[in-house]
C-alpha cells in the first residue's frame, strides 16, 4: 500500500468515526461543511476546465443538499422547514444550470446560501 492510499485509508476510517459518533446536530454541519467544500473544489474543477471531476463534485453536492432536504422534519418544523426545502430545491436546481453552462457564479450564488444556512446552524449550537 502506498503512502497516499494509507492516507485514503485512514480518513475513511476517520471521517466514518466522526460520523458514528457525531449528534444529529453535527450531522447536519458536516453535510453543510461537505456541500461547501464541493462547491469549492467544483469552482476550481470548473476554472481548470476539467470538466469530468467538476460535474461529479457537483452532482456530489446536489446528493448532500438531498441529504440535508431528506433530514427536514416537516411535522415538526411546519412552515419553516417547507421554506428550507424549497431552497434546497432552488440550490440543487441552480447547481444542475452551472454545471451546464460552466457559471462560476452561480456556483458562489449557491455557496453563498449555503454559508447562510451553515452561519444560522451553527449559531444554534452555541
Amino acid at each position: 500500500m502506498n503512502a497516499m492510499a494509507a492516507l485514503r485509508q485512514y480518513q475513511n476510517v476517520n471521517t466514518q468515526s466522526a460520523v458514528h459518533d457525531a449528534s444529529p446536530h453535527r450531522l447536519i454541519q458536516m453535510l453543510m461543511e461537505g456541500g461547501l467544500s464541493r462547491i469549492a473544489q467544483a469552482r476550481g474543477s470548473m476554472e481548470r476546465e476539467e470538466f469530468a471531476q467538476k460535474g461529479m463534485l457537483i452532482a456530489k453536492t446536489v446528493a448532500i443538499i438531498g441529504g440535508l432536504r431528506e433530514a427536514l422534519n416537516f411535522e415538526v418544523g411546519g412552515e419553516l422547514a417547507h421554506n428550507y426545502a424549497n431552497l434546497y430545491d432552488y440550490m440543487s436546481r441552480r447547481l444542475g444550470e452551472a454545471n451546464r453552462s460552466n457559471d462560476v457564479e452561480i456556483l458562489d450564488e449557491v455557496s453563498g446560501l449555503l454559508r447562510t444556512l451553515k452561519e444560522g446552524w451553527d449559531a444554534v449550537a452555541q
